[in-house]
């Protein structure tokens, strides 16, 4: 038996860890959801597969429960794939190498997929006692939700009864969240016709930068990390408008929703300009560990190799120059904090993908903001930034952000329960991250619904880890609010 599975409370880590031992990331989802449908089979639920692929079980009342209104304990089943550089974990076919460090719980080397896996579990573990007090429970497992909120979108109206919603993927524990942002994809995209270039007297040189935080773009993009796409942007620009670089192709980032820790190039360096460009990398490299010593405390890496082979194409210089120029000038990070809440941050975007070379050149951002009209002016400013290099640009996944609703009967109820647990009040707020509540609402309109978790940090990232004490609260807490779910009228 794994160290984790004798935690407590024992039920959620046990099956937290069996989901760990189940490949899961976004667009891979058919393994894991066919395991919890058998899981709760097993244990004398109703569960099937629905058509867009999220998990739905069912479970009746325990005994003396039975008037009590239906609740949706919700969460998603797919994790971000994010791993370190040096890391040869395939997220499609391995298993996530878990292990005990301190206080904590964390994976080897890539993210941990305690989100949302520890909503999950903890939605197992409701389903298999059968000692938990409760009524009538409908448990939604949704898919893909970190790659575009699919199988939010997808739930059609009518196969849901509950009430209440307890979304289980908020990620500081003693919070209550009410509200999120809406978000949006900026999808830029070009082909080009790869130039021909004569490799004598020219040199090749692979440029890496690695060992940045990076981060949930959501909830992290407020403490000022390095975007490594926007660093990379930074030694370009200046390589390529002194003529000491030719860019050949250009990658970073994978994920839409992980502030980008790692990204590469391999430029065509003049002979007669590699001490130039060789001073520039140390150059920009002494910049960079300055201007963020204070922030990336992970240990910055910018690195220039040479290669033994020498491309003979590379990207037109009026389209390196137009792509380089774009990503310049596109906003990242946040644009404005929320005028009535300034510790909230409203609007942001993350220059989240880049991928240039062999005739093509994509470039994918997220916009996120809890005001739309906001959020199309960020959007519009991202499209006109880059149809100006001559991209063709298009907005993809749009979704409203979740409105708080301060008269909740849900959240009242469970700031009561957590203060007689505990001997103080959540905190109650929105969050910029963006949560399933306010796209399940559009066909579920009149559902009191509320997010809460344990404690996780660094979620999309390797450094990803959850607080184990936290999640003993985390549980109980669920435990008392089920408890406590009103009669039905």
């Amino acid at each position: 038996m794994n160290p984790i599975e004798e935690l407590s409370p024992k039920g959620v880590w046990r099956n937290f860890y069996a989901l760990t031992q189940i490949p899961r990331p976004s667009g891979h989802t058919e393994k894991v959801a066919n395991f919890l449908v058998d899981f709760a089979k097993k244990n004398g639920a109703e569960a099937y597969i629905d058509d867009a692929g999220n998990v739905i079980m069912k479970k009746g009342a325990t005994a003396g429960y039975e008037d009590r209104e239906t609740t949706v304990l919700q969460a998603h089943m797919d994790m971000v794939p994010q791993k370190t550089k040096e890391s040869t974990h395939n997220f499609e076919t391995d298993p996530l190498d878990v292990y005990i460090d301190g206080e904590w719980v964390t994976a080897r080397n890539t993210t941990l997929g305690a989100d949302d896996g520890m909503g999950v579990a903890a939605a197992m573990a409701i389903i298999e006692d059968d000692t938990v007090e409760h009524g009538p429970i409908e448990v939604l497992i949704t898919r893909d939700e970190e790659t575009g909120m699919d199988g939010a979108f997808q739930l059609k109206g009518g196969q849901l009864s509950g009430k209440y919603l307890l979304n289980l993927d908020s990620e500081t524990e003693g919070e209550i969240t009410i509200g999120c942002a809406g978000g949006m994809d900026v999808v830029a995209n070009m082909e080009y016709q790869e130039l021909n270039v004569n490799p004598d007297n020219m040199l090749c040189y692979n440029i890496v930068i690695k060992g940045l935080l990076g981060g949930h773009s959501g909830i992290e993009i407020f403490k000022g990390r390095a975007n490594a796409n926007k660093l990379m942007a930074r030694i370009l620009f200046a390589a390529v408008n002194t003529q000491q670089a030719w860019l050949v192709n250009w990658h970073g980032g994978n994920m839409r929703n992980a502030i980008p820790r790692e990204c590469e190039a391999t430029v065509l360096v003049p002979k007669a300009q590699e001490a130039e460009f060789l001073a520039l990398i140390e150059k920009s490299k002494a910049i960079f560990t300055e201007e963020f010593k204070d922030i990336e405390t992970n240990g910055f890496q910018l690195t220039a190799t040479p290669t033994l082979r020498i491309p003979a194409k590379a990207v037109p210089q009026e389209i390196q120059e137009n792509l380089i120029n774009a990503v310049m000038a596109a906003h990242d990070g946040v644009l404005r904090y929320t005028p009535s809440m300034p510790d909230l941050v409203e609007t942001s975007s993350n220059l989240a993908i880049i991928n240039v070379g062999d005739g093509k050149a994509e470039v994918i951002c997220l916009a996120r903001s809890s005001q739309d009209s906001m959020k199309l002016y960020l959007c519009n400013g991202l499209v006109g930034c880059f149809s100006m290099a001559g991209m063709k640009v298009s907005l993809e996944g749009g979704y409203s952000g979740w409105q708080p609703n301060p008269k909740s009967a849900l959240v009242a109820s469970m700031s009561d329960i957590y203060e007689k647990l505990y001997g103080k009040k959540p905190i109650v707020g929105a969050c910029h991250a963006g949560l399933e509540c306010g796209i399940i609402g559009v066909n579920y309109p009149e559902m009191d619904m509320a997010s809460y978790g344990p404690t996780l940090v660094s979620p999309h990232t390797p450094s990803e880890a959850c607080l184990i004490p936290t999640v003993q609260k985390f549980y109980d807490f669920t435990l008392e609010i089920l408890k406590n779910i009103p009669k039905k009228k």
